[in-house]
């Protein structure tokens, strides 16, 4: 291969035109509409947490929701509660950290216990219809955390981010989470090519022949568990500022279910897919919603079974694949597929 060709695949091209994009949009358009796209950049850090867990190490975690109301909930809980200059940054940290300590621990729990395969999808799910049944008992006034008021389906009110006491709005706040969005996607690029990530391709393939070469599987899938929780609750802490707003209904079965849909419609096995693709969807979700609510899941779960029986990488990663071998002249990019058939911690190069 020539020297820095491997630069040159649909899906770094994709990457690019995105960000371009993104950066151009908020000159061009009102602000209403920079607003909603930061909203979507926001719920599409989910979907990076779910094309890690489920497309890089084969975990199908429905607990995504969970995480996400964990971190809604603390960052709003310590910004109600602690003021000055400042708190809503640490606020930020806090969510992050605690949806990563929740994350972590059932993850301990699970893989230390031997808990796989379709039984992380149950136990995951479990876990968020639990969050959201107590979370739907706190509408009494003795639900109080301090200055905090949980308030059931009522709705916690939540700070905005602020520089000083001055809350971020506008195109500064859309920039602020296109930051947020790029710098978590070029973080988990960077792992994925790592040997830590390669081994994450490897065990989600074969658990026992990856621990023959030296891996430790059940720590690995802690520590990916954990990271994707991380993810999923710094979503949550930026959806919850952004609307000033979160409540139970952020981690219902629909909530649970949506980005799932979402990541399998694009591609789970590609982080540029999953980021990409989610935005458009939410996009048409939102435009449905105004015309015909109705039929919104209907035509995603239609969207998603056309997948799964004939483009099972994705429609996304399938149009990659397709630009790579017709327009680039290369190998598509392999992101973990089954055909994959690499040592732990080799690179296949072509």
């Amino acid at each position: 291969m020539r020297r820095g060709g491997w630069l040159l695949s649909a899906e770094n091209v994709a990457f690019v035109v995105f960000l371009s994009f993104l950066l151009v949009y908020p000159l061009t358009t009102d602000e209403f509409s920079v607003l909603n796209t930061a909203y979507f950049m926001a719920i599409s850090l989910m979907a990076l947490s779910l094309a890690l867990i489920w497309g890089k190490a084969g975990i199908l975690s429905f607990g995504q929701t969970a995480f996400f109301g964990i971190g809604g909930y603390l960052y709003g809980i310590y910004t109600l509660n602690v003021l000055g200059s400042g708190a809503t940054w640490i606020g930020i940290l806090a969510g992050v950290v605690a949806g990563a300590i929740v994350a972590a621990t059932l993850g301990y729990f699970m893989f230390y216990g031997g808990v796989n395969d379709v039984f992380v999808g149950l136990t995951t799910l479990a876990l968020t219809l639990v969050l959201q049944t107590f979370m739907a008992q706190t509408a009494g006034s003795e639900w109080t955390v301090g200055e905090a008021r949980l308030n059931g389906y009522n709705g916690m009110y939540v700070p905005q981010i602020s520089v000083g006491d001055a809350p971020l709005y506008g195109k500064p706040l859309y920039f602020l989470y296109l930051a947020f969005l790029i710098g978590v996607y070029l973080l988990l690029r960077w792992l994925s090519g790592t040997r830590w990530g390669y081994g994450l391709l490897a065990l989600q393939e074969n658990r026992p022949r990856t621990e023959t070469f030296g891996y430790n599987v059940r720590l690995m899938q802690v520590q990916v568990f954990c990271l994707a929780g991380a993810v999923a609750a710094l979503s949550g802490v930026l959806y919850a500022s952004w609307g000033s707003y979160i409540d139970p209904s952020s981690m219902g079965i629909t909530a649970a279910i949506t980005p799932v849909i979402y990541v399998a419609i694009g591609g789970r096995r590609s982080l540029t897919a999953a980021m990409i693709s989610s935005m458009i969807l939410l996009k048409v979700s939102q435009s449905l919603a105004s015309s015909a609510p109705q039929y919104a899941l209907v035509i995603f779960g239609l969207l998603a079974l056309l997948a799964v029986l004939f483009v099972p990488e994705g429609f996304m990663v399938a149009v990659f694949n397709a630009l790579d071998r017709w327009v680039f002249r290369r190998p598509p990019a392999n992101h973990g597929g089954e055909t994959n058939d690499a040592t732990p911690g080799t690179r296949q190069v072509s």
